[in-house]
């Protein structure tokens, strides 16, 4: 009962911790305004988190196991599932859009090797690299430098939906890269078998 309630209870404070973070930016969010949005005391925040840094590592650090896509798949499908999938759930994850706002700010409480440019990059690469096995992506294809690509195109439809449209079409923003990408990258078999239809990121 201890550790079920010490989860409880962390799993509070990080909410807690991305909700402010959504709101205020790494700068802008304190220990006391986490604390006191968790309906906690200092004390039960330093228990689980040494500090305003832990949290926010935290935080970017969980960012792809909430980007689980709706439909089981591999490799270039897997891809554009979850590009889609995070740009859909976005809209109202309360740890994405920490996420979304820490972004900029990731200097201040994580090292360069651990960013989540570096992270998305890495579980983008995964999926690419089992597809050019397959044969899904084309031979001459760079994997490394496409995956830095979609996440840059990503994170920057991320910035100007926010700023356009409070992020409403950042799907249909994520939806219009890989229109642009699929036929330089794809195989044409590969191609034909692609969906970016809504049924695989959106819940009916």
């Amino acid at each position: 009962m201890k550790q079920e309630r010490a989860a409880r209870t962390r799993a509070q404070i990080a909410r807690a911790a991305a909700e402010v973070f959504a709101e205020n930016g790494f700068a802008g969010a304190s220990v006391t305004k986490i604390t006191q949005r968790a309906g906690l005391t200092l004390g039960a925040m330093y228990f689980h988190f040494e500090s305003k840094e832990a949290l926010a590592r935290e935080i970017v650090r969980s960012q792809p196991e909430r980007v689980a896509p709706l439909h089981e798949a591999e490799g270039l499908q897997r891809a554009v599932d979850i590009t889609l999938t995070w740009a859909h759930r976005l809209l109202d994850d309360p740890f994405l859009l920490a996420g979304a706002r820490l972004v900029m700010e990731q200097e201040s409480f994580i090292d360069p090797e651990e960013n989540s440019h570096r992270q998305w990059t890495e579980v983008i690469a995964d999926s690419l690299v089992l597809a050019q096995r397959e044969r899904e992506v084309r031979a001459g294809v760079e994997v490394e430098t496409v995956s830095r690509l979609i996440v840059n195109a990503c994170t920057g439809a991320q910035m100007h939906a926010h700023l356009e449209s409070g992020r409403q079409d950042l799907p249909q923003r994520v939806r219009e890269i890989w229109n642009v990408l699929l036929p330089v990258i794809a195989t044409p078999s590969a191609l034909k078998r692609l969906s970016l239809d809504s049924s695989r990121w959106r819940a009916a």
